[in-house]
Parts: C-alpha cells; structure tokens; sequence
C-alpha cells in the first residue's frame, strides 16, 4: 500500500448533524495554518499530528452507510492536504453524496492560489458547498447555522463558478 493513498486524519465522525445538513460524515484532516485564537479544535493544527489513514477504505466506509446523506471535509484545514481531498471529493460524488468543505482560506484566495498548489483546483471542482473564512473570536454567536463566526460564508461553490460571482446559501 503506497504512501499516496494515505490522508493525514485527526479523526473521523462517523455519523453527524451538524456539519452540514443531513446525516453526514466529517473527516477531520491533520494540520492547519491559520492558528485561529478560540478555535474549537486546537489539536488538529500541527501538521505532524493525527494518524494516516487509507483513502480507499475511508470511501469504502462512506458506502457502506446508506443512510448518508453527504460528507464534509474539516480540520485542521483540509486545503494543506487538497492533493489527498482531491483524490476522495470524485469518488465521494460517484456515490451521489454532496460534499461540504470547511477551510480557514477565503473562496477568493482559493480562486486566485487554486492553479499553484496541488489539489486545489480539482478540490473546489468536486465540492458543493464551502465555509471559508477564518474563525473570528470576536464575531462568535451561538445562533449561527454551519458555521462559527458572522465572518465565515456558506457559499454555493458549483453556482458561483458557473455565474462568476460567489452565490451565497442562507440559513
């Protein structure tokens, strides 16, 4: 087994309702670059933690749940490993399951980056739904759905590469 059908995990939901609507999985990568003071999960942001993980059975695993409805990628910050996220994202689709990426980068930064780093445009081309943005102490309400600080978008990423202009879903 090859060293590129490993993701760098610091775990796996199995079963979760709030990353997202529906039943989903969430896989939680390993490392994130942002450091953002209050995040909720410190422990993914070294880039050496966590364990790997075979992508093949992660897919494998998803298909055996015919009760999900999507997964979600989150952190750490799945776009420092796009390149593995990638390789998942179609497979994930093939079975007729939405995907919802979270990331500390903003859709702007990733359309300007997503020809320079590895994965990342084939990333955004197979994920349905992005939270982008930072977490932000300061903008944290309890109230809101999907994400943690008024600052963070829910954008329709398929829409707004298609019309040009980011088309935001409200909830």
């Amino acid at each position: 087994m090859g060293y590129e059908k490993m993701v760098r995990l610091s775990g796996i939901a199995y079963e979760s309702l709030v990353n997202g609507p529906g039943l989903r999985r969430v896989i939680f990568a390993q490392g994130c670059k942002h450091k953002c003071k209050g995040c909720f999960n410190e422990d993914t942001h070294s880039l050496e933690g966590g364990e790997f993980m075979n992508m093949d059975d992660i897919i494998e695993d998803i298909k055996d749940n015919p009760f999900l409805k999507g997964v979600t990628f989150s952190g750490g910050d799945p776009w420092e490993q796009a390149d593995k996220f990638s390789y998942m994202a179609p497979n994930i689709k093939a079975l007729g399951l939405n995907i919802w990426c979270y990331t500390g980068y903003t859709f702007e930064y990733i359309l300007e980056n997503k020809d320079k780093r590895a994965g990342w445009n084939e990333l955004l081309s197979n994920i349905d739904v992005l939270v982008d943005g930072k977490f932000e102490e300061d903008k944290y309400s309890a109230n809101l759905r999907y994400r943690g600080s008024e600052n963070q978008r829910i954008i329709n990423i398929q829409d707004s590469l298609q019309s040009g202009k980011i088309v935001l879903i409200n909830f």
